[in-house]
C-alpha cells in the first residue's frame, strides 16, 4: 500500500494574512486559487514585484496598520478607521498625530508595560 502526499493547499485570504498583505489588493490569479504551502514559501522567500510593491506602498490590512502606528486593532476602530490604508496615509496619519492616535498610543505603551511587569512577576 502506497501513501500519496498531497500538496497542503490554503485559501487566498489565508495565503495573503501569513503575507501580511491586504487580499483585495493582490492580482486576480492569486485571488481566484489556491495556495499550496510551496507555494507560499516561494512567495516568502523571493517575493514577485506585486508582492514587494504591495508590501511597500499597500493598501495594508489592519493588523499591518495597526502596527505601523504602534496601536492595537481596536484602536484603530476607535478611531474610526475601518479600511485598509496606504502607506501614504499612513504617514500622514502620523504627521497629523490626532488626538485619538495620541491616546491609542499611550494605551499602548500601558498595555506592553503591564504585559512586562506581568511577566516579569511569574518569572
Amino acid at each position: 500500500m502506497t501513501s500519496h502526499k498531497t500538496a497542503q493547499t490554503m485559501k487566498p485570504a489565508t495565503a495573503a494574512k501569513k503575507l501580511g498583505v491586504y487580499l483585495e489588493a493582490t492580482p486576480a490569479e492569486f485571488q481566484e486559487g489556491v495556495v499550496s504551502r510551496d507555494e507560499l514559501n516561494a512567495l516568502q522567500a523571493d517575493p514577485p514585484e506585486w508582492l514587494r510593491e504591495l508590501r511597500r506602498t499597500g493598501p495594508h490590512p489592519r493588523p499591518v496598520v495597526a502596527a505601523k502606528l504602534g496601536i492595537s486593532i481596536g484602536g484603530l476602530t476607535r478611531g474610526g478607521i475601518t479600511e485598509a490604508l496606504t502607506t501614504e496615509q499612513i504617514d500622514a496619519l502620523k504627521t497629523e498625530n490626532p488626538d485619538w492616535l495620541v491616546r491609542e498610543r499611550a494605551t499602548q505603551a500601558e498595555v506592553r508595560k503591564e504585559a512586562v511587569r506581568v511577566k516579569e512577576k511569574h518569572d
